[in-house]
């Protein structure tokens, strides 16, 4: 595969192959904003370093089970978030951010005891086809709305999908009637139905109204569909996003308090501040003998 043609898939590649250089570049990408989560997360600097190059490692012994189709990006705030729990477990502590963000979806669901990563892509991998499908009409779903610039029907999907909240929540978040928030909702659960249709699929139990919340939410998240682009954080930090983008942006992050994209952006704020190469140095070095290991499975 030339890197060109899909740059995650061809990276993926060459770790498998053994290349340290492609494992330097994938810590050198993803290490600040892996680290910035944990930060925010545990009350030890040293904790947190300590869970990311558990991350990359955990990345490693599970590289051959992972999709690179997917996002690589999730998946390692995935794992990292699952070596979190094991900390607070083994220390029986509570996360730092408490009770502030205990309204965060990503932090109020608890792993089960017997998930791991490589679980997580093998169980990921049998429910693929139906994930890509859903997925793709939940994206027509959210580009038609962005292209019609109804940015409040938006917030509340996502509200109701990717932040978990309830009707009556979204209404008081957004200043909206109650009603209102269950209109926008039905007629965007009709226009996925529409989207299925039109792919000449039959079978549309996944939006059974029974389904519909759990189904839309677990793929929503898994696919962090309104998840934002780097290039627009990038923007939102340097004061030159325009409107109505940079409203929602905050929205996203202040309201939804997306923790992956509040990561992001802690990462490309502490990028503007000079920073050596001695933390990703240190992640490299420490897990380079796994990366061997792993290309002998």
């Amino acid at each position: 595969m030339e890197p060109g043609e899909n740059p995650n898939a061809y990276l993926i590649e060459q770790i498998r192959a053994g290349s340290q250089a492609a494992w330097k570049e994938l810590i050198d990408s993803y290490s600040g904003r892996l680290l910035a989560f944990a930060r925010a997360r545990t009350s030890s600097l040293a904790d947190a370093e300590d869970l990311v190059q558990e991350t990359f490692i955990g990345f490693l012994q599970s590289a051959t089970h992972f999709d690179p189709t997917r996002s690589l990006e999730t998946y390692l705030f995935t794992i990292l978030r699952y070596k979190l729990y094991d900390l607070l477990r083994s220390k029986k502590m509570k996360m730092v951010s408490e009770p502030a963000d205990s309204e965060d979806w990503w932090d109020r669901i608890v792993p089960g005891t017997e998930e791991t990563p490589s679980g997580i892509a093998v169980q990921a991998e049998a429910t693929g086809e139906q994930a890509k499908l859903l997925s793709e009409v939940l994206r027509e779903l959210i580009h038609d709305m962005r292209d019609r610039q109804a940015f409040t029907d938006l917030q509340v999907i996502e509200l109701l999908f990717f932040g978990g909240r309830r009707n009556i929540e979204i209404g008081e978040l957004l200043e909206i009637d109650q009603k209102a928030v269950a209109g926008i909702k039905f007629r965007a659960i009709q226009k996925l139905q529409k989207f299925l249709a039109n792919r000449d699929v039959s079978d549309l139990s996944c939006l059974d109204e029974s389904q519909a919340d759990i189904t839309v939410a677990r793929v929503w998240r898994e696919q962090r569909l309104t998840c934002l682009k780097r290039s627009t954080l990038g923007s939102l930090s340097l004061g030159v996003l325009d409107e109505p983008w940079k409203s929602y942006t905050q929205f996203h992050l202040d309201v939804v308090a997306c923790p992956m994209c509040v990561a992001n952006l802690a990462d490309i704020d502490d990028e503007e501040e000079e920073r050596t190469d001695a933390d990703t140095e240190r992640m490299f070095q420490s897990s380079v003998g796994f990366l061997k290991k792993s290309t002998m499975n």
